[in-house]
Parts: C-alpha cells; sequence; structure tokens
C-alpha cells in the first residue's frame, strides 16, 4: 500500500508544502460565578461537513503523461490511503503531497500502459470513502528537453553547494511552476530551503538561507520524465542523487591587500598573496562556488582572446569558479607578482606550492568571496546562488514561497557579508 508517511514526503515539504493552519478549540465551564450554570451549546455548531472525495485523471482517460499524479480532493477528512497498480497487478509506491492534492508515484510510470488507482479518504469518525480510476499513459515523445543534475550521488560537498540544474534548451517562464513541482530536496538534519531561476531559465538552484549544516545529508529527485511543456516538449528524464556536506572551509579574497585567507569553521588558517584580473580583464567580485578541479589541465585561450592575448598553456591544480573561465590556479610565472599587482586575466594565481595546499584542502561546493575587483559577478556565471541575499534569492522562485520561510534569514550566507545582488 502507498501510505502518505513515505519518506518522500519531508522532501516535499521542502520544496513546494503551504503551510497547514490548523486550530485547536477547548470548551470549558465560566467559573466566575459560584454556582452557575454552563449554558448549553447544543445545537451552536456547524454540523460536519460530509466526507466527498474526488480523483484524477478521469476514469478512462488516455494518452497521460508518465509524470501523472493521483489528483486528490477532499471534504469532510483526509486521504489516508493510495494504492497505485498497474494491469499486471504490481504495485506502484509513492507518497501524498503534504497539502494533500495529490499522490506522487516514487518512479515515472511506464509509457503506453494502464494503471489502477484506489484512493480512501476518512473522516474525522471513522467513516470511508474510496474512489477508483482507470487511465493509460501516453506513447514515448519524441521532442524532449535535456537536462543534468549537478550532483554525484554518494559525494561529499562543500557547505555552498547549491543543488544545480541545468536545461537545455532554457525553460518557458510559463513552464517554470510546473518544472519547479517536480524538483524535490530533502535534508538530514531538516533545513528550509527554496529554488531560483537564472533569468533565462538554464538553470535553477536550490539553497537554504544559510549555508549547510556540516554533516548534512541532501537526497534530491529532478522528476521531470514525460512532464508536459509549452512548444510541444516534454521532459527527459528523472534523476536522483544523495551527498554528503562536508566540513565548512571558506576562501576569501581582498583585491585591496592582493591575499587570499582561508577559515577552517570561522577560523583563519592561512592567508597567501594572490595576483588577480589586470584592469582590461579583471577578477569579478562576489561569492562563487568551486565548480570542478582538475590536478592537470591544458588552458587554450586564443579563440576567445585572439591570437595576440590568447595562449596555451599547461595549468597545475586548477579549480573553477565560473563558466567564463574563472579559477584558482597555480602561476609560476607570476609569482613576483603576487601580493603586489594583478597580471591575470581573470583567474586567482598562487604559488605552485600554495596552489597545492589549497587544492589538497578544498571540496567542489566551498565558497570563495572575492571583493574590491572593477566588476561584479554576472548572476547565473557560475553557481551563483549566494551571491545574493536570501530576500533577492527567493524572489527566483517560480512558486510562492510561504511566509516562514522567506522571513527565515534577511542577512547573508553563513556570517559573509552580501555581496551586492547583480538581478
Amino acid at each position: 500500500m502507498g501510505k502518505i508517511t513515505r519518506a518522500w514526503a519531508a522532501a516535499f515539504a521542502l520544496l513546494i508544502a503551504l503551510p497547514l493552519m490548523l486550530t485547536a478549540c477547548t470548551g470549558g465551564e465560566d467559573r466566575r460565578f459560584a454556582g452557575a450554570t454552563p449554558t448549553s451549546t447544543v445545537g451552536s455548531q456547524p454540523p460536519p461537513k460530509p466526507l466527498t472525495l474526488a480523483v484524477t485523471p478521469a476514469s478512462g482517460a488516455t494518452k497521460q503523461p508518465v509524470s501523472t499524479e493521483i489528483g486528490t480532493e477532499v471534504t469532510g477528512g483526509q486521504v489516508s490511503e493510495v494504492k497505485l497498480t498497474t494491469a499486471g497487478g504490481a504495485e506502484v509506491t509513492g507518497a501524498m503531497r503534504p497539502d494533500g492534492t495529490s499522490w506522487v508515484p516514487d518512479r515515472p510510470l511506464e509509457y503506453g500502459q494502464t494503471y489502477t488507482a484506489s484512493v480512501t479518504a476518512t473522516g474525522p469518525s471513522g467513516q470511508t470513502e474510496t474512489k477508483t480510476t482507470t487511465f493509460t499513459t501516453m506513447s514515448r515523445p519524441g521532442s524532449r528537453i535535456e537536462s543534468g543534475l549537478y550532483l554525484a550521488d554518494g559525494r561529499t560537498y562543500g557547505v555552498a553547494m547549491p543543488v544545480a540544474v541545468e536545461f537545455r534548451p532554457g525553460i518557458a517562464q510559463q513552464d517554470r511552476a510546473a518544472v519547479q513541482k517536480r524538483m524535490f530536496v530533502a535534508t538530514d538534519p531538516p533545513q528550509p530551503g527554496t529554488w531560483h531561476w537564472v533569468a533565462n531559465g538554464t538553470q535553477a538552484y536550490y539553497r537554504a538561507p544559510e549555508y549547510w549544516q556540516p554533516g548534512t545529508t541532501v537526497s534530491v529527485r529532478i522528476a521531470l520524465e514525460g512532464l508536459p511543456l509549452s512548444n510541444g516538449r516534454y521532459g527527459d528524464t528523472d534523476r536522483r542523487a544523495t551527498a554528503t556536506i562536508g566540513g565548512k572551509l571558506e576562501v576569501k579574497v581582498d583585491n585591496a591587500t592582493k591575499k587570499l585567507s582561508v577559515y577552517d569553521n570561522g577560523t583563519l588558517v592561512k592567508t597567501m598573496p594572490v595576483s588577480l584580473g589586470k584592469p582590461r580583464t579583471p577578477s569579478s567580485s562576489g561569492t562563487m562556488v568551486i565548480m570542478d578541479k582538475q590536478e592537470h589541465t591544458i588552458f587554450d585561450t586564443y579563440a576567445e582572446l585572439g591570437p595576440v592575448e590568447g595562449y596555451r598553456t599547461p595549468i597545475d591544480y586548477a579549480q573553477r569558479l565560473t563558466w567564463g573561465g574563472e579559477f584558482v590556479h597555480s602561476a609560476p610565472w607570476s609569482v613576483a607578482d603576487q601580493g603586489r599587482r594583478n597580471v591575470s586575466h581573470g583567474c586567482i594565481n598562487v604559488s605552485p606550492a600554495n596552489a597545492k595546499w589549497l587544492f589538497d584542502r578544498t571540496k567542489v561546493g566551498d565558497p570563495v568571496t572575492v571583493t574590491g575587483t572593477e566588476v561584479p559577478l554576472e548572476n547565473g556565471n557560475g553557481w551563483t546562488a549566494w551571491n545574493m541575499s536570501w530576500a533577492e534569492f527567493i524572489k527566483g522562485s517560480a512558486l510562492p514561497v510561504p511566509a516562514d520561510l522567506a522571513a527565515a534569514n534577511a542577512g547573508a550566507p553563513g556570517g559573509t557579508p552580501a555581496a551586492t545582488p547583480t538581478g
């Protein structure tokens, strides 16, 4: 039986649940006057609503998407059980959304198959009503978007690691709420959060008001397979990952002093001189996240910078910060300039020894905050989820954000001063 207490219900609560308003009323005698007789309240309370239940899809419906949820509408009670089975009798597990509007299967349905859903609602006095519906799913669609999840199962990440999802082509504005409702995140210990869409719809990030607590388990399901979108497209696949958040390591770079400082759980453990981007190719100011680490790689910039400025050279201990090509990396050729002047093409240059020391300690998902350069970090140029205040971040949600979550923290993540939002 598919019960409403399955583990994914916690994930749905973090993403889309609206706060349930619960009221408890008690009636007691007024004993201000000795010997007073309580006034009878018989007949003063409205009669309880009759138990009614409606379900979707309608029985006999055809060509339903494989992302179909079992919709429920109840008065005078609540859904107590949902059972979804294939034509052959195999049961599909799932869980209710916390707002009670639908039951979500744990996996995509099969294309071109018939399913039967049996839904039972129970009233406060124990009365029940059951409705059954049988429907058939559509054939596999030909036009599908491409999606990607930047979270690997079993990996350990830094405290600033957002749940980052990419879409090609970008998700149209009118489709984002439907997509966001199918992107589920659960954390243990529980931490609230929401999604933010980059303006062109090619990326969405999920984060909490502050950096994740070290040791947090983050479980994600991006349940897009078969989801109908505009322009005749559908979601491509379901993606899942469960990852762990490691210790809190922060990197801060100050252009004024030309120094990089490393903080382990808030304690300064090392500083090192740096050379940032020269005025013609400045480094970005803002809070970035380490996206990738390559012990050895090759930078080829001829296509970007042209034959005069361009170069092709081996690079050691490269840690990507932006899609635009900003890295922290070893730069033996600029050691004499590090701590004194900016000579790079936008990267953060450090000595080979310092680059290795840093590379050995950082994780993908660790935050790197740069201050005092000529240009602000562009929103979407990298995993820029933390480059704005919480109040700015929640404006990018395609679904309403509950008032208590919106007010959770108006400040900056992890105690770091907030960067100026770039829109």
